[in-house]
């Protein structure tokens, strides 16, 4: 990573001169103390691709954050709407906007100065897909991704993604924010790290004791994790993934393969803040790995809910039951 990308991570971390010399607390087993309520809520407007016009520019001018936070106000005043809200554009649905309820029923997070959650390559822009991406990516019906409003054979289950079907997001959509329910609560053991995200309640039990990974015949939504200490930074390495999942947008933006290696670090700079970083290479979908990168807040009073999405997950029974409903011919 080059000098000039951790300067600007450090800036988008809030990390002073000061606050660089911060010794983390230990827990009584020795380890760095990650432990609390991490929910990524603030970072919710920050898009996974940094839009065009910024260029390489990783971080907001003065005059451009002033610009946000006020479109951030009246996109507040907006939300008291008493109505729903019209459908919203595919660029808004890509960073995770929806139809029906209103406004103030999701969260925006908070305005931030950071342009993308991609970090590296520099033009915060996703690399380029790889020829067997290519072929695999539009092998893919339309009904798994985010926007699967437009047409497609909903025939059964299997015809929605496994986040419609209330199964997962995967790792990396599992870490980013998007709608609500944006939390992440870290919990130590003595040689463990459990990590615990609200949507779509998944648990990583990784454990720190230096054991290789499972066979690779074992794969899984979430994939398989390890981890290690480097200095006060904890080292996640995850593989075995099964390729039913993506990044951005609950998981179901850009999919990625069952070659996916996910290498996170989490850093605890200061007393309320970790920055986390994660590489994502996985060679059979793009021609180089890239970076996200974003800094979580600690907020010890934030209630992780228990995320009932089988239970309410009407929208899966409607979606097959009016397609039904479309088979039957009209008289």
């Amino acid at each position: 990573m080059t000098g000039r990308l951790i300067a600007a991570l450090s800036l988008i971390a809030g990390i002073t001169l000061s606050a660089a010399s911060w010794t983390p607390p230990r827990t009584p087993w020795g380890d760095p103390d990650l432990q609390g309520t991490w929910p990524g809520t603030a970072m919710m407007g920050v898009p996974l691709e940094r839009p065009l016009q910024f260029g390489d520019k990783l971080l907001l001018s003065d005059e451009e954050f002033a610009a946000r936070a006020s479109q951030a106000q009246r996109q507040a005043a907006a939300d008291n709407e008493e109505f729903p809200a019209p459908a919203p554009t595919a660029a808004a649905v890509l960073a995770g906007a929806g139809s029906g309820p209103p406004g103030h029923w999701g969260e925006r997070g908070r305005p931030q100065r950071q342009t993308s959650l991609v970090v590296d390559p520099k033009d915060g822009r996703l690399p380029a897909m790889t020829p067997e991406g290519q072929k695999r990516t539009a092998a893919i019906p339309a009904t798994l991704y985010y926007d699967n409003s437009g047409g497609g054979e909903f025939n059964g289950p299997e015809d929605l993604s496994v986040y419609d079907r209330c199964i997962s997001r995967g790792l990396i959509g599992s870490m980013v924010a998007v709608g609500y329910n944006a939390g992440n609560q870290i919990v130590q053991g003595p040689g463990w790290v459990a990590l615990r995200n609200e949507m779509i309640h998944e648990t990583r039990l990784i454990p720190l004791d230096g054991r290789p990974h499972a066979s690779s015949t074992i794969r899984s939504y979430m994939g398989d994790s390890r981890g290690r200490w480097d200095g006060p930074t904890l080292v996640v390495d995850t593989t075995n993934f099964n390729g039913r999942t993506g990044v951005g947008a609950n998981g179901r933006a850009v999919y990625h393969s069952d070659a996916l290696r996910v290498t996170e670090r989490f850093t605890r700079t200061d007393a309320d803040t970790i920055q986390y970083e994660a590489v994502i290479d996985d060679p059979k979908t793009w021609t180089r790995p890239f970076t996200i990168a974003f800094p979580l807040k600690r907020e010890p009073g934030y209630g992780m809910f228990e995320y009932a999405c089988h239970e309410g997950n009407y929208g899966l029974k409607n979606i097959l039951s009016a397609a039904r409903a479309a088979d039957v011919p009209r008289r």
